[in-house]
C-alpha cells in the first residue's frame, strides 16, 4: 500500500516539473522571442493542462475512457512542444505568413479535442451530478481554446475580428473559461449537497460563451458575462475559504487554494482603483495587463491546481489508509 502511494506522489510530481522548467525558460530566456499571450498559451500547454489531467477520474470498468485517459497523459507534452515549434516558426524561423504554424498547431488542436471528447463522456457518465458536469464542460472549453489558437496560427480573420482577437479569446479559453468549471466542479466533489450549486454550475457554463460572443460581436454581451462569471468566482472562493477554515486539510492544499483565492481578489481590488490608479502613476491598461495576466494565471490558477492536486493526494492518502 505505502507503495502505491509512493508511485501515486510520483505521478503528480513528473508530469509537471519538466513543463514548470519549460514554462520558465520561455518567460525569461531572450531566445524566445513571443508576445506574452503567445507566452500564456505555452504556459497552459506545458504546465496548466497537466495539472488538470491529474485531477481527472476515470471509470476503471469503462475501457474506453480508461484508454483515453492513457493517451491524454501519453500525448500531453509531444502536443505542447508542436504549440511551441508553432508559435517558433512563426516568430523565429520565418514561416509566418506560410502554413507551417497553422498545420504544427494542429497538434494541439487534436489534444484538445480528446480533452473535449474525454470531457464529453464525463458528462454522459455522470448520471446528471452537477460537479462532473462542470468538469466535463471545462475540457470540452479546452478544445473551443484549441481551436481559437489554430484561427490565430492560421492567421485566418473569422467574423471580421482581427486575428489579435483570436489570440486573447484563446487565452480566455485556456484559464478561465476551462479552469473555472473544474475549480468549482472540484469544490462540488468536497462540499455538502447545497440547492444553489447546481445554478452555479449553470450559470459557469454559459458565461464563458456570452463573455467569447461578446469579445466578437457585442460588447454589452461581453460585459454581462464578466460580470456573471466574476460573481460565480466569488462563490467559490468565498465558499472554499470558508471550507478551509472549518476543516483541517493538508496544509500544503490549504496554503496553495487560499493563496490562489488571495490573488483572485487583489486582481478585484486592483481592477476598482484602477480609474485612481491610472490617474495618480499616469499608467494605461497596457500597464496592468502583464499585473492582471499574472496575477491571474500564476496565483489564481497555477495555485488553484496544485492546491486541489494536493488536495486530490491527500483524500487518496486518507482512503488508502
Amino acid at each position: 500500500m505505502n507503495r502505491s502511494l509512493k508511485q501515486r506522489t510520483k505521478s503528480i510530481l513528473v508530469p509537471v516539473i519538466p513543463g514548470g522548467i519549460m514554462t520558465i525558460l520561455i518567460f525569461y530566456l531572450d531566445y524566445f522571442q513571443f508576445q506574452l499571450v503567445e507566452k500564456f498559451l505555452l504556459f497552459a500547454a506545458f504546465v496548466i493542462v497537466p495539472l488538470v489531467i491529474l485531477l481527472l477520474r476515470y471509470d476503471a470498468k469503462n475501457t474506453q475512457q480508461r484508454m483515453m485517459y492513457a493517451l491524454m497523459k501519453w500525448l500531453q507534452y509531444p502536443a505542447a512542444f508542436l504549440t511551441l515549434f508553432s508559435v517558433m516558426s512563426n516568430k523565429m524561423w520565418g514561416f509566418e505568413g506560410t502554413a507551417i504554424p497553422g498545420t504544427l498547431s494542429l497538434g494541439w488542436l487534436l489534444f484538445t479535442l480528446l480533452l473535449g471528447i474525454y470531457g464529453l463522456s464525463t458528462i454522459v457518465i455522470s448520471k446528471g451530478k452537477a460537479a462532473e458536469i462542470a468538469i466535463g464542460a471545462g475540457l470540452v472549453y479546452f478544445f473551443i481554446g484549441g481551436t481559437w489558437f489554430t484561427l490565430y496560427q492560421y492567421q485566418v480573420d473569422l467574423f471580421n475580428a482581427n486575428v489579435a482577437t483570436h489570440a486573447l479569446s484563446s487565452v480566455h479559453f485556456h484559464f478561465s473559461s476551462a479552469i473555472v468549471p473544474i475549480f468549482i466542479g472540484a469544490l462540488g466533489r468536497i462540499m455538502t449537497k447545497k440547492s444553489w450549486y447546481p445554478w452555479v454550475v449553470a450559470i459557469d457554463i454559459v458565461g464563458p460563451l456570452l463573455i467569447a460572443f461578446g469579445m466578437i460581436f457585442s460588447k454589452p454581451i461581453e460585459y454581462i458575462g464578466v460580470a456573471l462569471f466574476a460573481c460565480n468566482i466569488v462563490v467559490y472562493t468565498a465558499y472554499l475559504l470558508a471550507y478551509l477554515r472549518k476543516n483541517a486539510l493538508n496544509m500544503k492544499a490549504s496554503f496553495f487554494l487560499g493563496f490562489s483565492c488571495l490573488a483572485f481578489y487583489t486582481v478585484v481590488v486592483i481592477s476598482i482603483f484602477y480609474p485612481l490608479l491610472k490617474k495618480m502613476y499616469s499608467l494605461t491598461i497596457l500597464d496592468f495587463i502583464p499585473i492582471y495576466g499574472a496575477l491571474h494565471a500564476f496565483g489564481f490558477v497555477l495555485c488553484g491546481l496544485i492546491g486541489w492536486v494536493y488536495m486530490v493526494n491527500n483524500m487518496a492518502n486518507q482512503s488508502a489508509s
